[in-house]
Parts: structure tokens; C-alpha cells; sequence
């Protein structure tokens, strides 16, 4: 994977971890009840009445400096890599299928000739709402509903879910290859917390790389799904806890035990129900469940990571939330957006830039 940062001048926790995601990831922070395909927006547990019995923390001191904006970009990794775009479409190889699957972001014409398009393996079909459930059509042949995938390294199951997305979110790649490398360089045991874990993808390449992970995510099947990519990876015998649990309660807990992490990321979706009626609001909740990730990290933290996906918001303002919150920790809030670039059939022609979320994250400097 190739991935970059610049500057132009620019879906399965507070809520339960989630299943789905980008689609799914509006529900991620409250994982509902477990769905027929692992669906990251739908699905997460979350905390109002638990939240509401922790105040924000007072910060005071100098705010982190900024460096804004920032847009990191993949071009592809593994067995991935973003074909073609257009028409509120895009077209991606994820091993040895060609799938089209929709985005309202592709605002422009395909540029590949339509016959390109016409030769794929999976169509998704159906409701094209980020919320919305439909079902894949296989042009060629029936398909499975599962495939093997690699990613950094990593072995684990692509699946075709009934909220379109296959068990992975690629653009997710040069945030794990940041955290990749800070472990490997850290020369001493870290600690990774992930939040909204979703299918596990992220945990494994931490532990890979030779972190002690704990995964934490709402739904059951995300959990179940994220063992099978364990089992898959032959990983079984590295240090990952599966936590089946609301992201927020677990952070609670954890902050009044006084546990730490050196790495937390955090994917939380803009709403989500829990099993038990919670509810989880992003721009209600996520100024606590920051709070909170703020008191867990250890005073040798190597970062903090947001995501946040499917919200109608600037990048600032999760990058002044995350800069307010690390009031008086020093480092550096690099705040921005996550984008795939085209590449074209043979995974090297660069095309045009596809954003797919927002993000913020603090480092010590």
C-alpha cells in the first residue's frame, strides 16, 4: 500500500462498537441487536444513562498544536485496491472479485469504459441510504459468502453482508499502518485499545505486530466474525482480548480501575441503539467517550485516533474537540480526512481521490 499525507493548504465504545459500518457506521456506537450480516451501523451498544454520571473533566493549559489540514490517502494494500469511480458507484478488486458497490461521493463520470464495469462478480442492489440493507446480485456465478483477503499481512474472511460492506474498511489502512509502526519501534510492551472493533482486522495486525490487544465491540457476531479471522491467521496464540460489551461502559470501567493504553482507536458510528434501548447520539456522546479515552492512556501514549464516517460535519469540528480535550498534554492534533485513490485495473494507474470520512488524532509529537 502506498500512502501519503498532505497538506493542501487540506460501518463491529461509547456507545456499543459496531458491526457495520460506514453504512453501518451510523449506528456503530450502539450495537444493536446482532444482524443477519454484520452490519456496523445498525449495530452498537451505547450509554446515555451511564454517561450522564461522569461530568467532562476541567482541562486547563495550552492546547496541543494543530497541523491541519491533512489528507491521508491510499492508493491500495494487499489484496485491495479502488478500480474505477463514477456515478455514485465505484468499482474495487478485493482479492479475486471485482465488485461494484454504491457511493454518493463519486459525483463524476467513470473513467474506464463500461464494458470494465460490466465484467465484475458482485453488484450491490438495493437501498443506497448509508443505513440501508439490500442484497448483492453475482453476474458471473453464485458466490460464496465468504472469501479469503489479506491485508498488511493479515489473513481474515471478506463477506458479503446485507449493508453492503465485506468485512473491512480499506481506507482504515493508513491509520494501521501508523499504529503498525509504532509498536514495532516502541521497544517495550503496548497496550492497544479498539473501540468499535468491529471484524477484528485492526486488532490483529496490532497484535501481529507485537501489541497486547483488547477488542471491544457491541455485537456478538462482529466478535464471532473477528475469531474466525483469528483462527483464519492461525493468530490464535496472540495476546487479544474480545470484549462483547458497550464501547462506553467498558471505557468506564476501565478508567475506574485504572487501566491504561499507549494506542486507542476509536470508529464510533453517528447513532446506534443498544440491546437494551441505549442510545448513542456522535455529536450527544463523543465529547465524554474522548474524555474518558483521555484518562485511560498512559503517560508514555504513543496516539489517539478518531474516525468518525456518514456525519454532515467539518474536520474541525472533531480536530477543536480532540485539541480541547488533550488541553494540557502537549503533542500535536493532525486532523483532516481519509481518502482511496483510483488505481486503476492494474492497481498502479493513479486516478482521482475518493474521501471516504473524517478524522483526528492526537500524537505526544
Amino acid at each position: 500500500m502506498t500512502q501519503r499525507e498532505r497538506r493542501p493548504g487540506q460501518k463491529k465504545t461509547s456507545g456499543p462498537s459496531g458491526e457495520n459500518r460506514r453504512d453501518d457506521r451510523a449506528d456503530r456506537s450502539s450495537k444493536p441487536v446482532a444482524r443477519p450480516a454484520v452490519a456496523r451501523e445498525a449495530v452498537r451498544e451505547t450509554p446515555a444513562p451511564v454517561a450522564a454520571g461522569r461530568p467532562l473533566m476541567a482541562r486547563s493549559g495550552e492546547r496541543p498544536t494543530e497541523r491541519v489540514p491533512v489528507i491521508l490517502e491510499s492508493l491500495g494494500a494487499g489484496d485491495f485496491h479502488l478500480i474505477d469511480s463514477g456515478n455514485g458507484e465505484k468499482l474495487e478488486q478485493y482479492g479475486p472479485y471485482r465488485i461494484i458497490r454504491p457511493e454518493a461521493q463519486a459525483l463524476w463520470q467513470p473513467s474506464l469504459a463500461p464494458q470494465i464495469w460490466e465484467k465484475v462478480d458482485a453488484v450491490f442492489t438495493g437501498d443506497t441510504d448509508e443505513e440501508g440493507t439490500g442484497r448483492w446480485r453475482f453476474p458471473k456465478e453464485a458466490l460464496g459468502e465468504t472469501w479469503p483477503l489479506n491485508l498488511l499481512g493479515v489473513d481474515f474472511l471478506g463477506r458479503f453482508t446485507s449493508f453492503r460492506h465485506v468485512g473491512v474498511f480499506p481506507e482504515q489502512i493508513v491509520h494501521w499502518s501508523w499504529m503498525k509502526d509504532q509498536v514495532e519501534k516502541a521497544g517495550r510492551p503496548m497496550k492497544v485499545l479498539n473501540l468499535f472493533g468491529y471484524t477484528g482486522v485492526a486488532s490483529l495486525v496490532a497484535a501481529a505486530a507485537g501489541a497486547e490487544v483488547t477488542h471491544v465491540d457491541a455485537s456478538k457476531k462482529a466478535i464471532g466474525w473477528a475469531r474466525e479471522n483469528q483462527a483464519l491467521g492461525r493468530m490464535e496464540k496472540l495476546p487479544i482480548r474480545w470484549i462483547c460489551e458497550d464501547a462506553m461502559k467498558f471505557i468506564l470501567r476501565e478508567e475506574r480501575r485504572g487501566s491504561q493504553y499507549d494506542i486507542i482507536l476509536t470508529d464510533p458510528p453517528k447513532f446506534g441503539r443498544g440491546p437494551n434501548g441505549e442510545v448513542w447520539h456522535l455529536f450527544e456522546h463523543l465529547p465524554l467517550m474522548l474524555d474518558i479515552c483521555r484518562e485511560i492512556l498512559s503517560p508514555k501514549a504513543a496516539g489517539l485516533v478518531l474516525t468518525a464516517y456518514s456525519i454532515r460535519a467539518s474536520f474541525y469540528s472533531i480536530h477543536e474537540l480532540m485539541r480541547e480535550t488533550m488541553r494540557g498534554a502537549g503533542g500535536v492534533v493532525e486532523s483532516g480526512e481519509l481518502v482511496i485513490r483510483e488505481a486503476g485495473t492494474d492497481g498502479k494507474t493513479q486516478g482521482r481521490a475518493l474521501s471516504t470520512s473524517l478524522f483526528s488524532r492526537w500524537v505526544p509529537k
